[in-house]
């Protein structure tokens, strides 16, 4: 429920740029869309599929009357650069950044009229100089972003009070998500040092791999999940 109440949400916000782009365009205009990820077409293709449909729902149909442009940097930061700069010359109407603060940025350094739409990055975008504040952004970039990382020392502080007993966690975590690695790696490590705990990660990188981690996980029996 989480992830399509975020779809939804990216796509009002989609939607929006591109209506305001289409009153001041002729109507026959194909609008298009710049799609950039510091991921993998495979990581990705669970959320670029969920916003194509979510579109042709409301009627915006790829190669209809839009058109989607895909660029991927592979977990390469060096071609950041290059591949928005290659939206750029494209003309795209808007451009849809999935990734973290640098893919971000990278956008944000190469057009300044191009609106950004961010997808739930993980980055506070006031404090990574991407927008002048929360009331009143001003610039070209917009969308979503979780600004409570410290939530998940929280979460593991509630599991340890319900189940005192508590000695392995095991975490799942999407490797193609910039703020879940964030998670697993930096903040919860931290929180669980302090609880006494010992983190068991488990990677997901596909919605079909779930099966595979629970069938592990029962045959393990870790403490809490």
């Amino acid at each position: 429920m989480k992830k399509a109440g975020l779809t939804s949400i990216l796509i009002a916000v989609v939607l929006f740029a591109l209506g305001a782009i289409a009153e001041a365009q002729q109507p026959t205009k194909v609008s298009r869309i710049g799609y950039l990820s510091s991921s993998d077409p495979a990581d990705e293709s669970s959320q670029s599929e969920a916003i194509r449909l979510a579109l042709r729902e409301l009627g915006y149909i790829e190669g209809q009357n839009i058109a989607i442009e895909y660029r991927y940097a592979e977990g390469k930061r060096d071609r950041f650069a290059e591949l928005v700069a290659e939206l750029v010359r494209l003309k795209v109407d808007i451009i849809v950044v999935s990734g973290g603060g640098r893919t971000i940025r990278a956008a944000k350094n190469a057009t300044k009229t191009i609106p950004i739409v961010m997808v739930g990055s993980g980055v506070d975008p006031v404090e990574e100089g991407l927008v002048e504040s929360l009331a009143r952004p001003g610039g070209n970039v917009t969308g979503l972003t979780n600004l409570g990382p410290e939530l998940g020392g929280k979460r593991l502080e509630l599991l340890k009070e319900a189940v005192p007993k508590l000695a392995r966690v095991a975490v799942l975590y999407a490797s193609g998500s910039s703020s879940s690695v964030l998670q697993m790696k930096e903040v919860l490590p931290i929180a669980a040092r302090a609880l006494k705990l010992t983190l068991q990660p488990w990677e997901i990188r596909a919605a079909d791999g779930f099966e595979k981690v629970f069938a592990e996980l029962n045959k393990q029996r870790p403490d809490g999940l």
